[in-house]
């Protein structure tokens, strides 16, 4: 299992990917989900990937030479794409030039063809843009109600995500926060592990120079872990424990009167009444 997040603000673009696979409890292996590609002043994308890892290993050979049909035109690659649009679009290929060359053989073992991907970046001449593709190898674009994709395992870190960002964030906040999410899910879930990859992209730079690998001794990493861990436990024993005998409360309900909920006792079954 992984866990991979991206999200696209108006300041940047912040990706994040743990490094944890396994095939099976006791086998269990590093291997990194984050490529970038990168032509200084031309064009930045990363690329973050989970799912089979054979799959997605291949699919990120093949797109280094890809090439997409696009009419008398010179075929399109990643290289020369004139916008992030199209650049998606020679990742679907290459998805599905995979699913061609090795679908039938995976079906035959058993195997589904499972990849999730998030590819996201600017080019020279457009705005940033930021897609999650599929299996099938298409894809959907982030929007601003929608400003961050997940792939793997998204369940743990994606209420934190839900609660802070928008597209107003700052960038080293929004990178604040999906170091939160990721630690949450680092918490909740053994398949997702350390070290991470982290990329920063302010809009219009058309390059980065904040690429950088958390591992186990990484201080800030440290520091962000027991510091939401103490934060939470405050705000939790800040919180008033529920009565049941209908006892005030001090802080007064939003939808309801200043005072605990009742049970209301139905043979063996208990009703709350609201």
């Amino acid at each position: 299992m992984t866990y991979c997040v991206a999200v696209k603000l108006n300041a940047g673009l912040v990706f994040l990917s743990d490094s944890r696979t396994n095939a099976g409890l006791d086998q269990i292996s590093t291997f990194r989900k984050m490529i970038v590609y990168e032509k200084p002043g031309d064009r930045f994308m990363c690329l973050l990937s989970a799912g089979n890892l054979s799959i997605s290993q291949s699919v990120r050979e093949i797109l280094q030479v890809e090439k997409l049909a696009n009419g008398d035109e010179e075929p399109l690659t990643i290289w020369n794409a004139t916008s992030m649009f199209d650049a998606a679009r020679v990742l679907g290929s290459a998805v599905r030039h995979v699913h061609q060359r090795d679908g039938a053989a995976l079906k035959a073992a058993g195997v589904d063809f499972n990849v999730s991907m998030i590819f996201g970046g600017q080019i020279k001449g457009e705005g940033m843009r930021l897609f999650q593709v599929y299996s099938a190898g298409n894809f959907i674009e982030a929007t601003n109600e929608t400003p961050f994709f997940q792939v793997g395992e998204s369940k743990y870190g994606k209420p934190v995500l839900d609660r802070v960002i928008t597209p107003a964030t700052p960038l080293d906040e929004a990178a604040k926060c999906v170091l939160v999410s990721m630690d949450s899910t680092l918490k909740s879930n053994l398949s997702v592990g350390l070290p991470l990859d982290m990329a920063l992209y302010e809009v219009n730079a058309l390059q980065s120079d904040k690429i950088t690998c958390i591992d186990n001794d990484n201080p800030y990493f440290h520091m962000l872990h027991a510091t939401w861990g103490q934060k939470l436990r405050e705000v939790f024993d800040s919180i008033e424990d529920p009565t049941w005998d209908g006892s005030p409360t001090d802080v007064p309900l939003m939808c309801h009167s200043a005072r605990s909920l009742p049970l209301k006792k139905i043979g063996n079954e208990q009703e709350k009444l609201i």
